[in-house]
């Protein structure tokens, strides 16, 4: 099969298109073809072999988590599954077994591997996965829009649906409404929720594009002061529930943000990692912080069967030739886009 990998970490100039031995289901395993694969900042820093991800090499390994596409062979093992479905992957490989994984927080499994980094991923015309990481897709639903649902959605799901409960009655603030967990979460609050929905986006295109989502305010930071916006749109009230996936750089803004009572859910920090907390202030205003890494498989199923409902349509920036792959990570790093960025073999 053809695919993109990489033998060495570092620039664009490492990821190799070329010839890759197919994939062998195990018992419990089954055989995607790959109909489209999503690019997220993960592949990124495993190319570049930061923020933990370095590796040794050989063996090559194939870049990419997030895939969608039909099963052309299954394990002897697998049950709920046959040649033909169509499927999205979870790219998180739980281990099943622990304490965690059998209490229903398989989010927080210590043994768990990600598709693309730990082991050959979907940067490929095929991948293997475990028959519990493919979600059955309906025939209405693209390869593409299914790819890039994994890994923006399920922790935007984690953290403000399910353990910080936003409510249809909330108001929540989306920073960074041009990247995939951005977009994701304009949807998500505003189609499954029902929530009052406050983004933040650069420029005045990117603002048109995150209404034309959902959000009901977009306030563009190169032009206007992010607290005082939140606070003249709430009546000086604040936000019940923000989403960072940017880290130090909007830190400070989020944390002034928020209401008393009001819950921070942060899951990246491509802008840095540490920031300044001020601990008077997160008990005086008794402020929630939740952390969020992916998600559980219970997520991720209520998220397939909103997208298979069209309750959440995500947004898809440019689709690129799998042998165009460096083209797309380029664009990636430049940050000049609004949604997913997708390879299709």
């Amino acid at each position: 099969m053809k695919a993109v990998y990489i033998e060495a970490h570092g620039d664009v100039g490492v990821l190799q298109y070329g010839d890759r031995p197919d994939p062998a289901p195990g018992p419990s395993d089954v055989v995607v073809r790959v109909g489209a694969s999503a690019l997220n900042r993960l592949d990124i820093f495993t190319r570049q072999g930061q923020r933990g991800l370095e590796r040794e090499f050989p063996p090559p390994l194939i870049l990419g988590g997030d895939t969608a596409g039909e099963i052309v062979a299954v394990g002897d093992g697998v049950s709920t599954l046959g040649v033909g479905d169509r499927v999205v992957v979870n790219p998180r490989l739980a281990c099943g077994v622990c304490q965690w994984c059998g209490s229903g927080r398989d989010e927080l499994c210590r043994r768990s591997r990600f598709l693309g980094t730990a082991m050959d991923g979907s940067y490929a015309e095929l991948v293997v996965v475990p028959e519990v990481n493919a979600y059955k897709l309906n025939g209405g639903v693209s390869f593409t829009d299914a790819a890039a649902v994994p890994t923006t959605y399920l922790p935007v799901w984690n953290m403000a649906v399910r353990r910080a409960a936003l409510q249809p009655w909330e108001t929540a603030l989306v920073f960074s409404a041009s990247a995939g967990v951005g977009a994701a979460a304009i949807q998500v609050f505003k189609n499954v929720v029902g929530a009052t929905v406050i983004a933040t986006t650069s420029t005045p295109e990117k603002a048109e594009l995150a209404r034309g989502l959902g959000a009901d305010h977009v306030i563009n930071y190169n032009e206007e002061d992010i607290t005082q916006r939140v606070r003249e749109i709430t009546g000086g009230a604040g936000v019940d529930l923000l989403v960072d996936h940017v880290g130090a750089d909007v830190w400070a803004h989020g944390f002034r943000a928020l209401r008393p009572g009001g819950r921070y859910t942060i899951c990246g920090a491509t802008s840095g990692l540490r920031a300044e907390l001020h601990l008077g202030l997160l008990f005086s205003r008794q402020i929630e912080i939740y952390g969020g890494y992916m998600g559980s498989r219970e997520d991720m199923r209520q998220i397939v069967a909103s997208l298979n409902r069209g309750v959440i349509q995500p947004a898809i920036h440019q689709t690129y030739p799998l042998a165009n792959a460096a083209d797309a990570h380029n664009d990636m790093e430049a940050t000049n886009f609004f949604g997913k960025l997708i390879l299709q073999p």
